[in-house]
Parts: C-alpha cells; sequence; structure tokens
C-alpha cells in the first residue's frame, strides 16, 4: 500500500528530474539550489561543470540568526546565501527550485536572494 508521503516525495523526485534535465549551473552562471525540511531551510550554490558547491547557508547554521516565521526565516537565508555570493564574486545565478513549489517558503529565498544581489 502506497502512503501519502510516499506519493508526495515520488512526485517530488520526478519534478526534480524533469527540471534537471533543462537546468545546469556552469562557471559563469551556476546553480542555486533550494532544500526545505520541516525544520529548516538550505540553499546551495552549485557548479555543476566542476562539482562543486561554491557557497551554502541554512536556517540552522550557527552563522544564522533571524527568528520569527518559517517564510521570514526562509528570506533571511535567501539574503545570506546571496551575500556570500557577491562576496565570492557572483552575480548571476540559475534558480532550482528542486521540485518544490514556487510559493511559501522557496518564493520567500528567492525574493530574499534576489534583494541581496544576485540575479536571475
Amino acid at each position: 500500500m502506497i502512503t501519502m508521503a510516499g506519493n508526495k516525495t515520488s512526485r517530488r523526485e520526478r519534478i526534480k528530474k524533469g527540471i534537471r534535465k533543462h537546468l545546469t549551473g556552469t562557471v559563469e552562471r551556476p546553480r542555486l539550489s533550494v532544500f526545505r525540511s520541516n525544520k529548516g531551510i538550505y540553499a546551495q550554490i552549485i557548479d555543476d561543470v566542476n562539482g562543486k558547491t561554491l557557497v551554502s547557508a541554512s536556517s540552522i547554521s550557527k552563522e544564522f540568526a533571524a527568528a520569527g516565521t518559517k517564510v521570514e526565516q526562509s528570506k533571511a537565508v535567501g539574503k545570506l546565501v546571496a551575500e556570500k555570493a557577491v562576496a565570492a564574486g557572483i552575480s548571476k545565478v540559475v534558480f532550482d527550485r528542486n521540485g518544490y513549489l514556487y510559493h511559501g517558503r522557496v518564493k520567500s529565498l528567492a525574493e530574499g536572494a534576489r534583494e541581496g544581489g544576485l540575479d536571475f
């Protein structure tokens, strides 16, 4: 018997595979990948050509200090990853929502990254 959680995760994985067919991060324009869990949200800027993570930020890291709702924390994580990226010399990225709907926490992370100086 298939449970509801199995349906949600398999649906997200199917969407994720479809997105990744057309989306890759290059040296000039790396990929901003988002992962969300019940406890936190994570963002990485990845160079897929070399297979390296260039910048990362999460809501559960020690350097992150923002209170509020999960949506507000997501926006702060977006700003944090954008600040780190600009400091590393990255200004343009490709946004990878990782199979999640562009809504709520994922959308607020993207808005925070745009406010922080990333272009996508």
